[in-house]
């Protein structure tokens, strides 16, 4: 299997839990990554162990004139090395899972006659996704909503692949540590505008410091004056520039305070946790605040807009939870209900019984 694309972990992290249930199937199969130099995929895929290559591809939506012009010119190259690749690694299938190097591959299988499969994690399709709907042999989606966008016989709503760190039983004990504890993330490289409004309203619940715990990814650029605020107010803190188990900060979590991104929104859901949402307000066709109304609207979240955002509201949305853990529950349980902990297992059953006739073995 290929899996191509990535460029952020809302595209990567997907991939990767496809990638695990596959190889998880049998000793002989073998996956490859094709990405770009400048994705996550370059920083976190050699650490798990996973192969990549890398094409010279960028992004045209939502860009200047004059570097659509550019990243135009690098489609054929781009293509010619997604064709040398396939050449070489022979793939039964690839999967695309959104991010620029997802088009070319995708593209070039479709030309070879390799079966190919599309993962869209949004609520709004990508533009990349919506053009290789059209070429695509299955179709997996996160939400129903997205259907309309698709050829519905070659479509099938899995949910976003999540790690299967994420529904591990050894995830599912019993908190060891009694304060409401508050997971703060903004993305792999944080976000500034969660990390000031986060630091502002610690103010507001100084009263509660005793009675709270942050766990917060900040970034590298702001770790520095968050560990300072946290301590100047007072509060226990563990401020990281990066997460690296994910899974684990999940479980010791009360509450998260995070953007709407695709792979958040899975993690949230199979994990049933309760959380306030707070969409990137520069996503592509605003995806994120469409992936955090389904959660609002079914009680799974609290979702505010960033422009709506302050220290002291946020402040005081995180007092009612921690003063309401009743509601804190009911949230957790909606969205456990819109969870698909198995999405991972059913999209590699889906490609494998595309294959099934070619390498019977793949699918012991």
């Amino acid at each position: 299997m290929i899996i191509a694309g990535g460029g952020t972990g809302g595209h990567l992290f997907p991939g990767i839990a496809i990638a695990e249930e596959f190889l998880g199937r049998h000793p002989a199969n073998q996956v490859l990554f094709i990405g770009t130099e400048r994705g996550l995929e370059k920083k976190i895929l050699g650490g798990l162990g996973l192969p990549l290559r890398t094409i010279h591809v960028e992004g045209i939506k939502g860009q200047r004139p004059l570097r659509i012009a550019g990243a135009l010119t690098k489609i054929p190259g781009g293509l010619f090395a997604s064709f040398r690749i396939l050449r070489e690694f022979r793939p039964d299938i690839v999967v695309g899972v959104g991010g620029y190097a997802s088009g070319p591959a995708v593209l070039a299988a479709f030309l070879m006659g390799v079966k190919t499969a599309i993962a869209e994690q949004n609520a709004f399709p990508g533009l990349t996704n919506r053009t290789l709907g059209y070429l695509a042999d299955r179709i997996f989606l996160a939400f129903p909503i997205s259907q309309r966008w698709f050829p519905k016989r070659r479509t099938h709503i899995t949910g976003n692949p999540i790690r299967a760190a994420f529904t591990a039983e050894k995830q599912q004990g019993e908190k060891t540590d009694p304060r409401f504890t508050i997971l703060v993330f903004g993305g792999s490289q944080g976000a500034h505008t969660i990390n000031r409004m986060v630091g502002e309203a610690l103010a507001g619940l100084q009263h509660l410091k005793d009675l709270l715990r942050f766990i917060h990814q900040a970034g590298e650029k702001d770790l520095e004056a968050m560990s300072a605020t946290y301590r100047k107010h007072g509060f226990s803190a563990e401020v990281s520039p990066f997460i690296v188990d994910m899974a684990a900060a999940y479980h010791k979590a009360d509450l998260l305070i995070c953007r709407a991104g695709a792979t958040s929104i899975a993690e949230i859901t199979a994990g049933g946790k309760a959380s306030i949402l707070i969409p990137f307000p520069f996503a592509v066709n605003d995806h994120q605040a469409l992936n955090a109304e389904v959660l609002s609207r079914a009680g799974a979240a609290e979702a505010i807009a960033e422009k709506d955002l302050s220290g002291p509201g946020l402040a005081r949305m995180i007092e009612q939870l921690y003063q309401n853990q009743g509601a804190v529950r009911k949230m957790e349980a909606a969205a456990a209900a819109l969870g698909k902990r198995n999405a991972a297992k059913e999209i590699v059953d889906i490609c494998l019984s595309l294959v099934r006739n070619r390498r019977p073995t793949e699918n012991a």
